[in-house]
């Protein structure tokens, strides 16, 4: 599992520690060999199969949208919980996490996002200053990211579309590393292309008027 840009130390304000009895559930969680589909509705296939496969490397289970980092579930809510979880394995090991959630987001990260892409602003938010970290607001801000064409430098639907996944796997992999072409592939980064080309041929058929790929399908 990894975690987005930054790594969060104990000690920020509000920032919480999983306790040492929460850490042994984290053995206790069952991976899952399809990703679950997302709680957004509509969008573009393409995106929706990607999003898809980055859950594959980041928080594949049965419960992807309440997952902490290494697999301990937290209770939904409406923020992010802003746990700090403990690296015990790669190069960050001895620092912590606040990774959460379907995309791993870690609480500055979300926080950065949530105000660029958010679907909605929350009531409470001149008080309180948080977004919804609901499953469906989750999905819709890294939508909305990756159809940012400033952020990544190019189109990423129509990079898929031209069928140039690696491309895009490379480009997404200084945010999620697990994706790899970094230092912290995972078990499931080699089987990604065959993962989101699996993925993308169930979005397409479940699309109200999806397209096909111009390419063919190189797996």
């Amino acid at each position: 599992m990894v975690t987005l840009v930054l790594l969060v130390l104990l000690g920020g304000l509000g920032l919480r520690a999983i306790s040492t009895p929460s850490l042994r559930k984290i053995q206790e969680v069952v991976w899952v060999s399809h990703p679950e589909p997302l709680a957004m509705e509509g969008g573009d296939p393409y995106l929706r199969a990607l999003m898809r496969t980055i859950s594959a490397a980041e928080s594949n289970t049965s419960y992807p949208y309440t997952v902490l980092y290494g697999g301990e579930s937290f209770s939904p809510g409406n923020r992010h919980p802003n746990i700090c979880v403990p690296i015990t394995a790669g190069p960050n090991t001895g620092n912590c996490t606040t990774a959460a959630g379907r995309y791993q987001f870690l609480t500055q990260t979300w926080e950065e996002k949530a105000e660029k892409y958010h679907p909605r602003l929350p009531a409470w938010y001149t008080v309180w200053g948080e977004y919804s970290f609901d499953p469906e607001s989750q999905d819709l801000v890294v939508y909305r990211w990756l159809q940012d064409e400033q952020a990544w430098g190019v189109d990423l639907s129509v990079a898929l579309r031209e069928g140039r996944l690696d491309d895009v796997l490379r480009r997404l992999s200084g945010t999620w590393t697990s994706l790899g072409y970094g230092i912290e592939s995972n078990s499931m980064t080699a089987r990604l292309p065959r993962i989101y080309w699996n993925l993308l041929e169930e979005e397409l058929q479940n699309a109200p008027a999806g397209s096909r790929p111009t390419e063919s399908n190189p797996l």
